[in-house]
């Protein structure tokens, strides 16, 4: 029953997540409910070993539809990777609780200025091209790769968010650029849960292969309807982010 619950999880998670991120919105809670007294970060390990298997099949059916900007996405890609795994490492080291109420706050900014700018993320142009979109794209990666290892909820969002915010793209193409990016920080946050022994391997494959299914699903959607209906998910999903982060910090 337990394995059925948590796989149900996944596989709506894969969905969500394929298409704008925050999978972990609806995973982790359901890790949680369904052991309660299981270690947090052994569950936490346990979540990344499902998405990153989704968030990299996502980005593969994304990559064969939409044009991937690959010189500026490989190296935000390698800083991504490498933000994470510093990130969680410094999480061995620093509480991170701090972020805690400061969350709901930064996600609340992040939905209204797009609810405001209705042209945001609707059409793809990019605003820079060479050496200053690696760099920017760079940075996104190391910051937000960071900030997955160290804390976590709403990496997707951001991500997508940042790529349309600073670097033009549209909702649709900045989904796909995220996968990638997200694609290399679950992977660094694995690796390190597993050599902490935080990762329950038993229940990976059930996991991991309806994180797939949900994520192939969800895929066929955003490309099915494009940038608009993207942008529609992500203010969906932001905003059940500002409730469930703001219920974290402020209420429970």
């Amino acid at each position: 029953m337990e394995l059925l619950i948590i796989s149900l999880a996944s596989l709506l998670a894969g969905l969500v997540d394929s298409i704008v991120g925050g999978g972990g919105l609806i995973l982790v809670p359901a890790l949680f409910a369904t052991f309660p007294s299981a270690h947090p970060a052994t569950l936490f390990g346990t979540n990344k070993s499902a998405s990153v298997w989704g968030t990299a099949i996502a980005t593969v059916q994304y990559s064969r539809r939409v044009q991937m900007r690959w010189a500026a996405l490989m190296p935000a890609t390698v800083a991504g990777f490498a933000g994470a795994f510093a990130g969680a490492w410094v999480v061995t080291v620093i509480d991170p609780g701090f972020l805690r109420k400061l969350l709901p706050l930064i996600l609340l900014a992040v939905l209204v200025y797009t609810l405001a700018r209705k042209d945001l993320g609707r059409t793809h142009a990019p605003r820079f091209a060479g050496s200053l979109e690696k760099w920017l794209a760079a940075a996104i990666g190391a910051v937000i790769g960071f900030y997955d290892g160290f804390f976590g909820p709403g990496t997707g969002s951001f991500l997508v968010f940042l790529f349309v915010r600073l670097l033009g793209y549209d909702f649709l193409n900045a989904s796909a650029s995220a996968k990638l990016v997200n694609t290399a920080t679950n992977l660094a946050a694995l690796i390190l849960f597993a050599a902490k022994g935080h990762v329950w391997w038993h229940f990976m494959v059930a996991m991991a292969l309806a994180n797939v299914a949900g994520s192939l699903l969800g895929t066929r959607l955003a490309l099915k309807h494009g940038a608009g209906f993207v942008r529609g998910v992500f203010i969906v999903v932001v905003s059940a982010l500002i409730l469930k982060t703001g219920y974290d910090a402020f209420l429970r």
